[in-house]
C-alpha cells in the first residue's frame, strides 16, 4: 500500500477516495530521479509545449 494526499482537504489516507471529503487522492510524492531517464524527452517536449514552469 502507498501512502495518498487528498486533493480536496489534504488529508493522507491508504484509500483511492478520502474519507472525509469523498474526493479523489493522488500520490504526493515525487518520481524517482535516474540519470538514464528514458521518459525525459517526452516531459521537456510536454514542458516546452504547454507552458509549465
Amino acid at each position: 500500500m502507498k501512502l495518498r494526499k487528498c486533493v480536496g482537504c489534504d488529508l493522507y489516507t491508504f484509500k483511492m477516495k478520502c474519507s472525509k471529503c469523498n474526493g479523489e487522492t493522488s500520490n504526493p510524492h515525487p518520481p524517482r530521479y535516474s540519470p538514464e531517464d528514458k521518459y525525459g524527452h517526452l516531459r521537456r517536449k510536454f514542458i516546452e509545449e504547454f507552458k509549465i514552469s
